[in-house]
């Protein structure tokens, strides 16, 4: 399904679409947000975003939908989950070729996302049967301790434009299961792959009569992300995205004491050692810096490469480079689609600008592809030391190579930058390996051996520290972050002894 008009269609999407979702379609009062799909540079379609007033209005609509949502037992919860999976499972060429007409990525990957929004599904339906909690030894007799946890409230979603329907699919089918509500705030470059997520979700959802989801429209940081930041009713805020879009969030948790699960970007760097399979290095390495054209938040940023084997994997890496197919992104044969719109292109222009100012040399690409679209090569950078623009995440397939000469120097180099996502080490030693995965070793959320820094899997937390912003998405035990833990104390004696042996009158 290659046809923008037929993808659209099948989608129930047209020229102009309402942007708010409460429990039927509204069209927003504030400014139309208009999708151009960036291999053509060529409208798609408008979307219209909410204003403050709707937003408080959605607000108020997902608290109702909340009230009505955590008594339904959380089996029934995941078993409408489980139908907005089978939504997505009808859909996923369509909304494959959508993700990949409307952000960039190639096909392949579009279709991806979605298959990880399905299986994002079948862990919460699995997931809706085991909330549980514990049974807790009590000093006193006669007594027992038992933690539950409970429903919290309307879950806010900010997602970036890099993942535009999975990463709320993270948050969403997990806070479903959980009993909680949710609106959402997409991004203002993705919009009409978010109004199609809402229809299906709203399909799989509304049958019941619960209601459970609410939308906004995107509309940029002053509309529905501004609001959705600072709003005083959710107890949860998520958000994906710059450092600059986590803040304000983060500010507005305080102010209200509530909570923030924060993804706010990487600077992911892969470290090749002597022991090492280079060939799938190389390939880990490729992937990782130019999949997804460098938009990915795991997106590979910065390799080290001990000296012993730095000249073969640079000359395999510049070989490999001129091999990369640019172009559309419905193409079967294409590698690398484009960024994101013009902006994109400027940051990635400006960016190699300042590289070769602080000393960084291209070893092959650095240009923008001539042509409609918004399309640049990708681009090896070589340095001898760290120069500043390293310690900044700039989305593009720019990838930094620094030769160290031990592992010890690399881990250094690895964790010297504020971000704290993703890291991967490409050793066959034991002891590297072990070091590498120690408490001082990778500083990053997400240390990988032998993979690349791309490609996480949903059954394990995903997040960073430092400015990444600490918070977990999608798998392990992040359910927690949706849910309010109350310990309950159970008498069942005819006594009242007090705790720590306390004797009072």
């Amino acid at each position: 399904m290659n046809n923008e008009a037929e993808v659209l269609k099948s989608l129930g999407l047209g020229e102009k679409n309402p942007g708010v979702y409460l429990g039927y379609w509204k069209e927003g009062g504030g400014k139309s947000v208009l999708s151009v799909n960036p291999a053509t540079g060529k409208r798609l379609g408008t979307v219209g975003s909410a204003t403050a007033d709707e937003y408080e209005e959605v607000s108020k609509a997902a608290h109702k939908a909340f009230e009505r949502w955590r008594v339904v037992p959380g089996p029934q919860r995941g078993a409408l989950v489980r139908e907005i999976g089978n939504r997505l499972r009808e859909k996923k060429e369509a909304l494959g070729a959508l993700v990949a007409m409307e952000m960039g990525k190639i096909k392949a990957e579009g279709e991806g996302e979605v298959q990880e929004m399905i299986d994002m599904a079948d862990y919460a339906v699995g997931l809706s049967r085991q909330l549980f909690g514990l049974t807790i030894q009590s000093e006193r007799p006669g007594h027992r301790l038992m933690e539950q946890w409970h429903p919290l409230g309307t879950v806010g979603i900010i997602t970036a434009f890099n993942f535009p329907v999975a990463v709320w699919a993270w948050n969403a089918f997990v806070a479903f299961v959980c009993g909680d509500s949710v609106i959402w705030k997409p991004s203002s470059k993705t919009p009409l792959s978010a109004v199609a997520v809402t229809r299906l979700a709203a399909e799989g959802l509304e049958p019941p009569g619960f209601g459970a989801l609410a939308g906004v429209g995107g509309g940029g940081r002053k509309r529905g992300g501004g609001a959705l930041g600072a709003g005083p009713r959710g107890p949860v805020g998520s958000a994906t995205g710059l450092v600059g879009v986590g803040r304000p969030l983060a500010g507005g948790g305080r102010q209200r004491l509530g909570r923030t699960i924060l993804e706010l970007g990487g600077n992911n760097g892969i470290s090749v050692m002597p022991s090492a399979d280079l060939d799938m290095a190389v390939r880990a390495i490729l992937f990782g810096a130019v999949g997804t054209a460098g938009q990915r938040c795991t997106s590979t940023r910065r390799l080290f490469l001990h000296a012993e084997i730095a000249k073969e994997v640079k000359g395999a890496l510049v070989k490999a480079y001129g091999q990369v197919t640019i172009g559309n992104p419905l193409d079967e044969k294409t590698l690398m689609g484009p960024l994101v719109d013009a902006g994109a292109v400027r940051d990635y222009l400006d960016a190699l600008e300042r590289i070769k100012r602080e000393g960084g040399t291209i070893l092959c690409g650095g240009h923008v592809v001539e042509g409609p679209g918004f399309f640049v090569e990708p681009t090896l950078i070589e340095v001898d030391h760290h120069i500043p623009m390293m310690s900044e995440e700039v989305f593009a397939p720019i990838l930094y190579l620094q030769v160290v000469d031990s592992l010890e120097e690399a881990i250094a180099l690895n964790n010297g930058v504020p971000q704290g996502l993703s890291s991967s080490l490409f050793s066959r030693d034991y002891l590297e390996a072990e070091r590498f995965l120690s408490a001082t070793g990778s500083d990053c959320g997400l240390a990988n051996l032998n993979a690349g820094t791309s490609g996480a899997e949903i059954g394990g937390a995903f997040g960073g520290e430092k400015e990444t912003g600490g918070g977990r998405e999608a798998g392990s035990d992040s359910w927690k972050a949706y849910m309010r833990r109350q310990t309950n104390t159970i008498n069942y004696s005819d006594e009242l002894p007090l705790s720590q042996g306390i004797s009072f009158g």
